[in-house]
């Protein structure tokens, strides 16, 4: 059996969707392929969306017009606004979502999107036009050839899978289903190079059996926040999490299990995520650590089914089950299943341009933990921008790729593939050296403009950001130019801990104060309130992201300027100007690494690990020549 596509998409986890998705919309007549519809953007570890910097980079799907932020915020079970004692540009969102519900709205997006097909069946072949070098689609083990101008690859852990507990092992892409054995060898065998990684998963606890009241609760936050710049409310009843701590005893009984743990008999050889260790390799790592947090997560409204995080292991489940006995509140603990790892194929990320698309094969794409990531951000953001490029391309359009200044996905999609991964790469503020532009507050500011621009993001999504935009310069210009009288002021500035005024002033020298917000001084200047009460949605994420402005202009407009300067290198173009194994006033080692990456910048060259400034220096004589 044949069927004709534009675009394959190959996998149903959170890349996949966001690449289907965004190729079905911009036009594309897209198949996306999963081995099983009801697991579709199943939550295969922790269910919650989110964190430090992830948070950031679902703020960016959602501004560009992607799915999984309003699908968090219509399955969240508890939000939090993660750094708030922190500045602004490391203020992360996170939310606890209903496992079963978000892959309920997921599926629901995904059915009702025109121009999309859902082919459930398994990928075994990749099809390549050798005389083309380009990719014409794939087999299945249905024996149902799907033909199409553009494949993308978001197998997640799936090729390959071998999970780990104990001693055994069990071949399947997570708990309960099958590996996907054949599609690496279908792709590797034309050159693509391919390695192995390992990622694990903790035990899931039967809520029925824990002591509740031997924890601590962890409350979610009272204030409103949402993901998607387009949702109004949370619909779902708001849970708490809680907190308890392993001990010594804990950590005896879990020692006596090393000999068995895949990480340290030498069953496992692959490389597992550094900022996500398992329990045993806690121990091994921080021995003089007398305890560690746990936190008891739960899995949706409906179940009694808790994830327990910071409890990742690949032990025996005799070891898993008797240690968490010994923590109080678990004392009579069951549990559903043991956690485990898994080990998988991924694709070295330095063989894909800046679209995603593979250098060695023509319109084939890879999104995901197959680019050797970890997280269902970070996934989702690469299925995005490889569903989009994946489409433009065959319209004959212009790439979309987004800056290290102006997203975090451009710094994750620019990281994997200048710099390569050596283990499963997460991202983090830290990796990002405009963070202050890249805030969770302004990523519509940021993109939505772009999005809408290319046929992605709505006109419904680009008119609220529109007005968002129109009442932030409304504060803006009321703070500059609304005058503050100090007699009416100073009891209130006194009760707020902060210096009272000598005269009157402009209200933004107020704000621009610690202690001083927006919201606290309209209780004070009734037409401030006046203003704010006439905002007729959105009212504290308008006002927020004024604020940010007001109080940290300085820095933003100092970082803009930086960023701009760096600008300069990344319009100078050298992919294929230079033969850099004859250049011999590189180094050695610069001339290995700019042959295998050929960037396609300076800018991006002087991010290669070994290209040294003066490596650049050499480029930038040899242009000007």
């Amino acid at each position: 059996m044949d069927f004709y596509y534009d675009i394959v998409v190959i996998g149903a986890g959170h890349a996949g969707c966001e690449a289907a998705a965004a190729s079905a919309r911009l036009g594309a007549r897209t198949c996306l392929v999963t081995m099983d519809m009801n697991k579709i953007a199943q939550m295969s570890c922790n269910p919650a969306i989110g964190g430090i910097a992830k948070g950031q980079i679902v703020r960016e799907i959602d501004a560009l017009g992607g799915h999984t932020g309003e699908v968090t915020d219509r399955t969240a079970i508890q939000f939090r606004m993660l750094n708030r004692s922190k500045g602004p540009a490391m203020w992360s969102p996170r939310a606890q979502c209903d496992r079963e519900k978000f892959i309920h709205e997921w599926r629901a997006i995904l059915e009702n999107c025109e121009n999309l097909n859902i082919w459930q069946d398994q990928a075994r072949e990749l099809l390549v036009d050798e005389t083309s070098g380009k990719v014409t689609g794939v087999k299945t083990y249905m024996d149902v050839t799907l033909h199409a101008r553009s494949v993308i690859i978001t197998a997640g852990t799936f090729l390959n899978g071998l999970m780990h507990i104990g001693r055994t092992k069990l071949e399947g892409g997570r708990c309960a289903e099958p590996a996907s054995k054949e599609l690496t060898g279908s792709i590797t065998r034309h050159g693509i190079r391919c390695g192995r990684m390992k990622t694990g998963t903790p035990v899931r606890i039967d809520g029925r059996s824990v002591h509740f009241d031997e924890m601590q609760e962890q409350p979610g936050d009272s204030v409103t926040h949402n993901f998607s710049f387009m949702e109004k409310a949370r619909s779902l009843p708001q849970l708490p999490c809680w907190i308890t701590y392993t001990n010594a005893d804990v950590h005896e009984h879990l020692r006596r299990g090393l000999p068995d743990s895949p990480l340290y008999n030498g069953q496992i050889q692959s490389i597992g995520p550094r900022y996500c260790p398992s329990i045993e390799t806690k121990l091994v790592t921080f021995a003089d650590k007398e305890q560690h947090q746990l936190f008891l997560e739960p899995e949706g409204t409906d179940t009694r089914e808790f994830y327990l995080n910071g409890f990742s292991s690949s032990l025996p489940i005799d070891i898993q089950l008797e240690a968490l006995r010994k923590i109080p509140c678990f004392r009579d603990v069951e549990i559903y299943r043991p956690g485990y790892a898994i080990e998988y194929d991924y694709f070295d990320p330095t063989q894909l341009y800046h679209t995603l698309e593979s250098k060695v094969i023509g319109n084939l794409y890879f999104a995901g933990q197959v680019n050797g990531t970890t997280g269902y951000e970070e996934a989702a953001g690469q299925g995005l921008m490889a569903g989009i490029n994946a489409a433009l391309k065959l319209q004959g359009k212009e790439n979309f790729v987004l800056r290290r200044d102006e997203a975090y996905i451009g710094v994750l999609i620019d990281d994997l593939v200048t710099k390569g991964v050596d283990e499963p790469y997460r991202m983090f503020t830290s990796r990002a050296e405009y963070r202050i532009l890249l805030r969770q507050d302004d990523a519509d500011a940021r993109l939505t403009e772009r999005s809408y621009n290319i046929g992605l993001a709505s006109k419904e999504r680009y008119d609220r950001w529109i007005e968002k935009k129109q009442w932030i310069e409304k504060i803006t210009d009321f703070c500059n130019n609304f005058s503050v009288k100090a007699a009416l002021i100073n009891d209130a500035l006194e009760q707020m801990g902060t210096v009272p005024l000598q005269k009157g002033c402009k209200l933004i020298e107020l704000i621009t104060r610690p202690q001083i917000s927006i919201a606290t001084m309209s209780g004070h200047i009734t037409a401030l309130r006046q203003l704010l009460d006439s905002i007729p949605d959105r009212c504290e994420e308008i006002v927020e992201a004024a604020e940010v402005q007001i109080k940290y202009g300085g820095y933003i407009r100092r970082e803009r300027e930086i960023a701009n300067k760096m600008l300069r290198l990344e319009n100078i173009r050298i992919r294929s100007k230079f033969d850099y194994a004859s250049i011999n006033s590189l180094s050695t080692e610069a001339r290995q690494k700019l042959t295998k990456i050929n960037p396609e910048t300076l800018a991006q060259a002087s991010r290669i690990p070994g290209v040294s400034p003066s490596d650049i220096s050499v480029l930038l004589v040899l242009l000007g020549r």
